[in-house]
């Protein structure tokens, strides 16, 4: 019993010293962290979401406080973009971590907030893998431009939404499913100041209530977007702004840069003296942003979560304001519109590190994943930027041959719908000078000889200055050079009755009898006499393919001249020494008609269409000979049919535009005598006329009709008017054909500064603005390269253009170029973050110059031409 007892003694005191120890080595693990009941929760999430903020146009230099708390104590990254440089689709791939091309909402409109994006994707934001997993999940202030207020997107327990696009004032908030409107009151409505006090009240209380649950907040403010209406203490701030003047302002007309950039000219001074009050008003917003970002700094702090929180700070896409003399707007795949602020700040995030490798919107979703210790989904193209924030540890001075990060150096900037069925419709140009396109075409085979090849219609020559030139090769001008060129195309069969292809041999011209029958009732309808023509009462009427094929037939003998010279030379080549033809009815002597000066069937006037082929009296059409023998003959004449037939409908057009025209500007007529305003009315006849023309008993009608007829031109002319008002109240006199336009006038702005100098039109994108494009950041390349849905091509070396004042596409190699198409259509059909992150350049080729390129890819650009 004594021996049990001590046993039992020395196992107690064993197990107290264990327990001691690690306790002890807790105690030491934990030191510096937050509190010891606390080491256990799940880090604090806040994103700061901004609209329509630049880097490249100095916004962030005014906004000192947030400077200091997310850059002096966080990390900055310097090289952040986003992939669509619009509102609803960048923050629609915020929310899903994907591409526009996987989300499917192209721009503002199409697929924004749709049933649609209800249905497939708002279902997967980060929002609902938050809100699975214990997270008390919140969003305050725009959500997407076309959001209604109807519904509460899934993943928030906390929802304060603001219905459609952007506003200060006279908004309309959803707020847990209940509409709440608000006025022009500042103290109660200036939007920026109403999510921030939401926002606060719900994490306090959400510690009080739930101080061992996560949060995730989202701050979606509407500054600095239009309409810019400040808060009133910072409406006379920045008099002098001039950040957004950079080397690109007013930098117009950009010949060699895509279709809108082309039609924009430089800014008239109305114009650049709007840009500098515009800056001014964006910055002034931004300064309510700014004393927000220090609020809900000061609020971590009091509540003791700030060491527990991750703060990012970021904006859907920038902004342009005067550069290429674009007055306003975003959309441009250029770095003023696709580089945003991107700050992070919170647990194991070094204060004051600047990190260079490239970030997307993108990648918002998964690093919000991965902070809450989340997989990320396989079906999110980006990438959690967690790894990037890692502090760096002490390396072994023994290992020289350390691996770096690996991370992407390419991204897609895309904008528009990507059509796969469409796709090999779309022409690749290069949109070379004039000049280069010639000495290009000048370089093939088919245009260095002297219109000396079988169907050459262009020769290249040089002129008495030494430069190249596409000439049009002139056709034959005498008999002799015909009859040669009739006599090649016998040699090289073409005229060959053993031809399988076609029988170009003579045929029996004469028709069956119930053919003959058929034929008989058009050409008695066809003449106008009462009386039986003789030779058609002699002999039955056959078609043109029944006569003789030689009948306009010319015989050309190899061994023996004609003995008179025809009349051929004229009737085939006239139109060359008339500019066009004056009229299609030709009156001429059966002699000049036919080839020969047999006229053996006596026929009535035809009518001459081509110098080639006739139309005759029976509505049949007959061309010579030559056409039914020789394939380049006949494919020759139909080009110049089908030229001719073109260039007639261009006439016929603008005849009807100068007809349209005259009709609009007809002058007035004034007649003194007239007793009454309804016989000034177009096409009301006068009571002369009426009594002149009409049955007595149909006069009285023909008036009720005159006046209704009037009365519906009044009543038409009325509506025009209102319409015309109507239009010009709304500023729709501003838009033009093809292009996105805005009208500024002296009431846009609620707020001071006001705007005084009267109302303005000016345009900012057009509707061919769809683009795809390829932006890389290393050690070695710094480029954007673009594919418009036009065609036209674009690409910028940053290094010694960081302004993309100049189109560089024709300095860069045709391979090189194949290389960057076939990487970008590998990008625009990428799927998940395997697809859409492709490994570095250099680290698998081996290259010197650490470019990507792979000589071995198949070139899809072989017939690229300018």
């Amino acid at each position: 019993m004594k021996y049990f007892s001590l046993v039992l003694l020395l196992v107690l005191m064993t197990l107290e010293l264990r327990v001691a120890t690690s306790s002890g080595v807790k105690v030491q693990k934990f030191k510096g962290r937050v509190q010891r009941d606390r080491r256990n929760i799940r880090p604090n999430i806040i994103l700061i979401l901004t609209d329509d903020q630049d880097v490249e146009l100095g916004s962030m230099q005014i906004m000192n406080k947030t400077r200091k708390i997310m850059e002096q104590e966080g990390a900055h990254f310097t090289n952040a973009f986003v992939t669509t440089p619009m509102c609803c689709p960048s923050r629609s791939s915020i929310l899903t971590g994907k591409y526009v091309h996987n989300h499917n909402t192209y721009t503002n409109n199409e697929n924004c907030s749709s049933p649609s994006w209800q249905a497939m994707h708002e279902p997967r934001t980060f929002a609902v893998y938050l809100n699975n997993t214990g997270y008390r999940t919140a969003f305050f202030g725009k959500y997407l431009n076309e959001y209604n207020g109807s519904y509460i997107p899934p993943g928030w327990r906390e929802w304060v939404g603001l219905i459609k696009n952007s506003r200060f004032y006279n908004y309309t908030l959803c707020r847990n499913g209940y509409k709440e409107k608000h006025g022009f009151d500042y103290p109660k409505d200036y939007f920026t100041d109403v999510i921030t006090n939401d926002s606060i009240n719900f994490f306090r209380t959400s510690k009080r209530l739930y101080p061992h649950r996560p949060i995730m907040m989202v701050l979606s403010h509407a500054a600095p977007h239009g309409p810019e209406d400040s808060a009133p203490q910072y409406s006379e701030l920045f008099p002098n702004a001039s950040q957004h003047i950079t080397p690109s302002y007013n930098y117009a007309p950009n010949l060699d840069k895509h279709w809108i950039m082309q039609y924009t000219g430089p800014m008239l001074p109305i114009h650049m003296e709007f840009t500098n009050v515009l800056q001014r008003k964006r910055l002034q917003t931004l300064m309510s942003v700014d004393e927000s970002v220090e609020r809900i700094h000061d609020m971590l702090v009091e509540t003791g979560e700030l060491d527990n929180t991750y703060i990012i700070y970021t904006a859907d896409h920038g902004y342009h304001i005067g550069q290429f003399g674009l007055v306003k707007g975003k959309s441009m795949p250029y770095d003023f519109d696709v580089r945003v602020p991107f700050y992070v700040r919170g647990p194991n995030v070094e204060p004051g590190s600047i990190i260079p490798q490239i970030v997307l919107n993108i990648d918002l979703a998964p690093t919000i994943l991965d902070i809450a210790g989340l997989e990320v989904p396989s079906d999110m193209d980006g990438k959690s930027v967690l790894k990037l924030l890692e502090y760096e540890k002490p390396g072994n001075r023994f290992r020289i041959h350390r691996k770096n990060k690996i991370w992407r150096d390419t991204f897609l900037v895309e904008r528009g719908k990507f059509i796969r069925n469409k796709e090999e419709n779309i022409q690749h140009t290069n949109h070379l000078p004039k000049y280069e396109r010639v000495r290009e075409l000048c370089q093939q085979a088919r245009y260095q000889t002297a219109c000396e090849q079988t169907g050459q219609k262009w020769q290249c020559i040089e002129d008495a200055t030494g430069r190249l030139r596409i000439q049009k090769c002139k056709p034959f001008h005498n008999i002799g050079t015909l009859r040669k060129k009739v006599r090649s195309l016998r040699s090289r069969g073409y005229g060959n009755n053993n031809n399988n292809d076609c029988d170009c041999g003579d045929t029996d011209v004469r028709m069956k009898k119930d053919k003959r029958k058929k034929q008989r009732p058009f050409t008695k309808k066809q003449s106008p006499q009462k009386f039986k023509p003789r030779f058609v009462h002699t002999r039955p009427a056959r078609a043109v393919d029944e006569f003789d094929e030689n009948i306009y037939d010319m015989e050309f003998e190899e061994e023996s001249e004609p003995d008179q010279p025809r009349n051929i030379s004229k009737r085939h080549y006239k139109y060359e020494e008339e500019e066009e033809f004056e009229d299609y009815d030709v009156d001429v002597d059966d002699e000049e008609m036919l080839g020969d000066s047999s006229n053996s069937l006596n026929l009535p006037k035809s009518v001459q269409v081509t110098h080639k082929c006739f139309i005759l009296p029976n509505d049949t059409v007959h061309c010579e000979k030559e056409l039914y023998l020789s394939p380049q003959a006949w494919k020759n004449h139909k080009s110049y049919v089908d030229k001719e037939i073109e260039a007639l409908q261009d006439k016929i057009k603008n005849l009807r535009e100068v007809r349209g025209h005259l009709k609009r500007r007809k002058p007035d007529e004034c007649d003194c005598n007239a007793k009454s305003y309804y016989s000034k009315e177009k096409g009301v006849k006068s009571k002369g006329k009426m009594h002149s023309h009409l049955h007595p008993f149909k006069e009285v009608a023909q008036e009720v009709d005159s006046k209704l007829q009037l009365l519906k031109e009044l009543r038409r002319k009325k509506k025009e008017r209102k319409q015309k008002k109507r239009k010009l109240k709304k500023g729709e006199e501003c838009s033009l054909p093809g292009l996105t336009c805005f009208t500024q006038d002296n009431n846009h702005w609620q707020t001071a500064p006001f705007w005084t100098l009267g109302s303005f039109c000016a345009c900012t994108s057009s509707n061919n603005n769809t683009y795809w494009c390829l932006r890389t950041i290393n050690e070695t390349h710094n480029f954007l390269f673009c594919e418009f849905a036009s065609g036209f091509l674009e690409y910028f070396d940053m290094s010694s253009d960081p302004y993309q004042l100049t189109n560089a596409v024709h300095t860069v190699e045709r391979d090189i170029l194949n290389q960057l198409h076939v990487q970008l259509m590998e990008l625009r059909s990428c799927q998940g973050h395997k697809q859409c992150n492709p490994r570095p350049r250099g680290l698998d080729s081996g290259s010197k110059d650490g470019g990507s390129y792979d000589p071995n890819r198949r070139h899809l650009w072989d017939r690229w031409e300018g």
